[in-house]
């Protein structure tokens, strides 16, 4: 029997809807599979805001220190907007990523066939997409140093300072060419080169991390020329390395040639050293809140990438994958992905019929 212990931060919004989701597929995982869970859940984002004042309490993350690996649903919310910076959700997110050394993000962007109609892109260019987008995570813009908003010549002025060392780009580089080993061997690296020292700096490093991995081919992209390419002909990449900012506009336009941001899962890791966060990539919709109207698969997706990620298990990987595929083969669909003739579904009732068809894979052992 393998024990595991999750940390659960259901956070804001629609979090707790596709949390409660995500624990029905591990109490049928427990059914099946070798494996018992304890699933401590813990505050975080705007619920840890109302109870203590801060997004990113000490015990949430020592917590999140502690465990095997960390689901995260969604935080944030219109009440939080104007708080000060350091108080808000996404501080508190930065904060769990810096406190578990969580440099690199992997956002794996697949086109189902059967969703293909759900994506403005046409069909016969998004048919067959399979690609997974590596950002830094630590570091950048978002980490940079100086920053503010001051005072200067009589007006304000703002400023960050988009900033990496070569340790940074040469560990996340290392992620993604061990990734590419694992699938076509192509390794697409992002940057703005012909304008900024860093992105200069970025492409240097990346092409000596590539040199021990002759069995992957590298090529380089400015990041305008690489966010037309993905609408252009998604299909041509693999492995698709950015740094923060740029990875985080990357991600969200691959998003939506899935059909929705509610499709697609993210993992969170660093060297082993902390638990990997597994989130999806989507946010706490607070609108749609508490009205059985969320996609609950990027929250099982991310599921499925922590099984195979964290406690290094395909099987289960791979009968999620295949779980979710045959669920939206059989034309069931949630709002946010709904088509003409489907089966329209709510969170609750996708989320059964995702666990029913792990259950009949009939896998245990």
């Amino acid at each position: 029997m393998r024990l595991k212990k999750i940390t659960l931060l259901s956070g804001d919004g629609i979090g707790p809807e596709v949390s409660h989701e995500g624990e029905k597929l591990l109490k049928v995982i427990e059914e099946l599979f070798d494996y018992k869970f304890e699933i401590i859940k813990k505050d975080f984002g705007g619920i840890a805001i109302d109870k203590y004042g801060i997004p990113l309490p000490e015990d949430t993350l020592d917590s999140c220190k502690k465990s095997d690996a960390v689901l995260l649903a969604a935080i944030g919310g219109p009440k939080y907007d104007n708080l000060p910076r350091e108080k808000r959700p996404e501080t508190g997110l930065l904060g769990l990523r810096a406190g578990l050394n969580a440099f690199s993000n992997l956002r794996p962007v697949i086109a189902f066939d059967s969703l293909l109609d759900s994506s403005t892109i046409k069909k016969e260019i998004l048919s067959g997409t399979d690609l997974i987008v590596v950002r830094e995570l630590t570091g950048g813009l978002y980490f940079g140093k100086p920053k503010g908003i001051e005072i200067r010549n009589g007006e304000r002025v703002g400023f960050n300072t988009m900033l990496y060392a070569e340790s940074e780009i040469r560990r996340i580089a290392k992620v993604a060419f061990d990734i590419a080993r694992k699938r076509k061997k192509k390794v697409t690296s992002t940057d703005k080169a012909n304008i900024l020292d860093v992105s200069q700096l970025w492409r240097d490093i990346v092409t000596e991390v590539s040199k021990d991995y002759k069995d992957v081919t590298l090529e380089h992209l400015y990041i305008d020329n690489a966010s037309m390419q993905l609408i252009k002909n998604p299909r041509q990449f693999d492995v698709i390395l950015a740094e923060n900012l740029f990875g985080d506009i990357l991600s969200d336009e691959g998003a939506m040639l899935t059909g929705s941001i509610g499709m697609l899962p993210s993992a969170s890791m660093g060297d082993g050293s902390f638990p990997s966060i597994y989130e999806p990539v989507h946010g706490s919709a607070p609108d749609i809140a508490g009205k059985n109207l969320a996609n609950p698969i990027a929250m099982i997706l991310s599921i499925a990438m922590m099984f195979k990620y964290s406690f290094n298990d395909e099987r289960i990987y791979d009968t999620i994958l295949k779980s979710v595929k045959n669920i939206l083969n059989e034309g069931y669909r949630t709002k946010d992905i709904q088509q003409d003739k489907c089966k329209l579904t709510g969170t609750v009732e996708m989320g059964d019929l995702i666990c029913k068809q792990v259950k009949s894979f009939n896998c245990k052992v």
